[in-house]
């Protein structure tokens, strides 16, 4: 009998429902013990579309500073922001995240066009890759302003910002940048 793994040997992946269908493609839930693919997408096109989320939310808190460039700790502070997850919601915390990805993900923003030497402010539909990009940047940034000037640890800043964009809260971090781009978006049209 084949056993499927479950992420860090506690939560299922079998039970996670992405609902926008837009981002089912490339929210990647590939059952894997441990989030570390060493690298294996880079060379091809989409390629990260294929890296599992958890991992590619561990990736966006590798950013320049305390934890730049440090794979194993960046895991771990995931790894401890599930925990919370769980003890507070009593939900799946891959759900949680997932659900996260969904309300903080932009569907519309604006880009340059120049016309000319005039430079105008155009809004576009975003592409669900760029969206799940996004939304992982801003939840990753909304963790790290939470403990800017915090004496809690960075897991306990990241499992609040995934609970109050899984919820739809406007204190969120990521909620609030995505309510500013799309307002942006409207007024350019």
């Amino acid at each position: 009998m084949f056993l499927i793994p479950k992420l860090f040997g506690k939560w299922d992946f079998s039970e996670v429902e992405v609902k926008d269908p837009g981002l089912k493609r490339y929210i990647c839930l590939r059952p894997l013990f441990y989030p570390y693919s060493a690298g294996r997408h880079e060379r091809r096109a989409f390629g990260k579309g294929e890296v599992m989320v958890v991992e590619r939310l561990a990736n966006m808190l590798m950013r320049p500073g305390k934890n730049g460039g440090k794979k194993a700790h960046a895991i771990s502070i995931v790894r401890h922001a599930f925990e919370i997850i769980h003890v507070r919601t009593g939900k799946n915390p891959i759900q949680v995240l997932v659900d996260a990805i969904h309300n903080s993900s932009p569907k519309e923003e604006t880009t340059r066009v120049a016309y000319g030497g005039i430079v105008y402010r155009v809004s576009v539909d975003v592409s669900p890759l760029r969206r799940v990009d996004l939304a992982l940047r801003f939840l990753a940034e909304g963790a790290r302003t939470r403990n800017k000037n915090s004496t809690k640890p960075l897991a306990e800043s990241l499992a609040e910002e995934l609970i109050a964009a899984a919820s739809g809260d406007s204190r969120s971090y990521a909620i609030a940048k995505k309510d500013e781009i799309e307002r942006i978006a409207l007024s350019s049209r």
